[in-house]
């Protein structure tokens, strides 16, 4: 692959993909992944007070520990010379059935984040190509997810599209 000659020496230099180490996160790691969410939803939303930062933190906690357990949702990690630098996760839905198929299996990722200094060097690629292909293992028919407009042509690259039928959102009070 073609690089311009800086883009090449900055690319070679930070990171030989080949290094990557994708792996299960444990419960041990939960709060390691806690703080990568709280830094993508900051990224996303902007900053928060911290006592409701602190209520969050432990909220998200629990919702990792307990989902875990339960087997309704599972993350993995990418590794780069020891230093944990991108996360990525997929909540499993039970879905009822149609005139198609008696019942699915849907996978919604969350938690695909990557810091900031080792972006766009295909970490994200390699982890979600690994999401996905634990999908296919479990009998997941369908993924979805939310993306920032940064994140949006990689999931697209992947095959992401538009939903077949509109998809509407009402926030409650």
């Amino acid at each position: 692959m073609w690089l311009p000659s800086k883009i090449q020496h900055l690319h070679a230099n930070i990171m030989d993909i080949e290094k990557i180490i994708i792996r299960k996160v444990t419960a041990d790691e939960i709060p390691s992944m806690t703080a990568s969410r709280l830094n993508y939803l900051t990224e996303m939303q902007g900053e928060r007070p911290p006592s409701y930062l602190k209520k969050l933190q432990e909220n998200l906690q629990s919702f990792f520990v307990q989902t875990m357990q339960e087997g309704s949702f599972f993350a993995l990690m990418a590794e780069y010379n020891g230093m944990v630098v991108s996360y990525g996760g997929m909540i499993i839905k039970k879905i009822p059935g149609d005139l198609n198929q008696s019942s699915y299996l849907e996978g919604e990722i969350l938690n695909m984040y990557t810091l900031p200094e080792y972006r766009r060097q295909g970490i994200s690629s390699v982890l979600l190509k690994q999401l996905i292909s634990e999908a296919r293992k479990m009998g997941i028919s369908k993924l979805a997810l939310h993306c920032s407009k940064a994140g949006e042509p990689l999931y697209r690259k992947f095959g992401f599209s538009d939903p077949v039928y509109p998809y509407l959102e009402l926030m409650i009070d």
